[in-house]
């Protein structure tokens, strides 16, 4: 019997907090099909600055939900972003090599560390053990969309058509929010609600500054739209990010996400793609592989037709992978 399939599993997903980080390791772990716990992890100084190889001493100050790491070690560990990398380098060591190690995104050291590196394709990472994947991994499945849409199904039947589903980021290490920015989306989003007839469906996140949110706010003033800003104050409730995936008949999403452009891909709905000031040539790659995908275009103020592609889901085949590891695992890994 596979240790997938046996029920004695363990796994770990151990992140910083981050909610794209979040996302794209609670992705992988539920497209697996094995139960997980999920740890916030806190890496004190000089880890949280070393290569994820310099493991010494890290086991003892590290802390997984405010306790020290400590076995039983998991059978599977999965990390994502930089920090966690050092984490599952001292706990593969620490399990003799028992523990099944992945790491998404570049882990900034060399593969040769980990059991399976799952990097994006536009970070250009190689190697016999590394999977690239299209955009990121996430948590978008049809099961999920549908039980957002059965959830929401009173906004969305009183939404008029076209819905035009708007997806914000904001500031970021590599991009700016800025009030002039988010004006220019609001007047143009305003542009294609008069034109088309239609309503708008917004949700913003933790990283959207309050004075951009104002300044789109204003540029939409006399449309028909619904935003969720995640004011508890307003009773405003669950943030309805998979509902506007699952009911929209277009998809906009600012530029600074690579998780959110990827899950708006995932459902093969038309994107349009918001530029934020800044970017770097990493997220320009990706930017022009979705649009050679045939996934996204600009958005520029028109509504084109509905267009068709193929959605942009490795996800799976990344889980199928890792069940395939944790399958063929004998107990005989070597220590790093």
């Amino acid at each position: 019997m596979s240790i997938v399939d046996d029920g004695r599993s363990r796994c770990w997903v151990i992140t910083t907090g981050e909610a794209g980080m979040k996302s794209q390791a609670l992705g992988l772990a539920s497209a697996i099909g094995i139960d997980y716990e999920h740890k916030l992890a806190m890496i004190p100084a000089p880890w949280k600055w070393l290569p994820g190889y310099a493991t010494l001493g890290v086991l003892s100050r590290a802390r997984l939900d405010g306790v020290r790491p400590a076995p039983p070690w998991p059978d599977l560990l999965i990390t994502c972003g930089g920090r966690p990398a050092i984490l599952s380098v001292a706990i593969k060591r620490a399990s003799r090599g028992r523990t099944l190690t992945v790491h998404v995104q570049d882990p900034r050291i060399s593969p040769r560390y980990f059991d399976l590196v799952v990097p994006p394709k536009h970070d250009r990472l190689s190697g016999q053990n590394v999977l690239s994947t299209r955009g990121a991994v996430h948590l978008v499945t049809s099961e999920r969309l549908a039980a957002a849409r059965t959830a929401f199904s009173d906004t969305i039947a009183e939404s008029s058509r076209p819905l035009i589903g708007v997806l914000l980021g904001g500031a970021s290490n590599s991009h700016r929010g800025d009030p002039e920015t988010f004006a220019k989306i609001g007047k143009t989003l305003a542009d294609m609600l008069r034109q088309s007839g239609g309503s708008a469906w917004i949700t913003s996140s933790r990283r959207t500054p309050e004075a951009a949110l104002n300044a789109l706010k204003e540029s939409l003033v006399g449309s028909r739209y619904r935003l969720w800003d995640g004011s508890k104050s307003k009773g405003q409730g669950d943030n309805p990010y998979f509902a506007i995936l699952s009911a929209a008949d277009y998809i906009v999403v600012t530029s600074d996400s690579v998780s959110m452009v990827t899950e708006a891909c995932a459902t093969g709905r038309p994107v349009y793609v918001a530029d934020l000031p800044g970017g770097t040539k990493r997220f320009r790659r990706f930017h022009q592989d979705m649009r050679e995908e045939g996934a996204t275009r600009p958005f520029s103020g028109r509504l084109d037709a509905p267009w068709a592609y193929d959605p942009v889901n490795d996800t799976p085949a990344v889980a199928a992978e890792v069940r395939r590891l944790l399958e063929r695992r004998d107990g005989s890994s070597e220590l790093i």
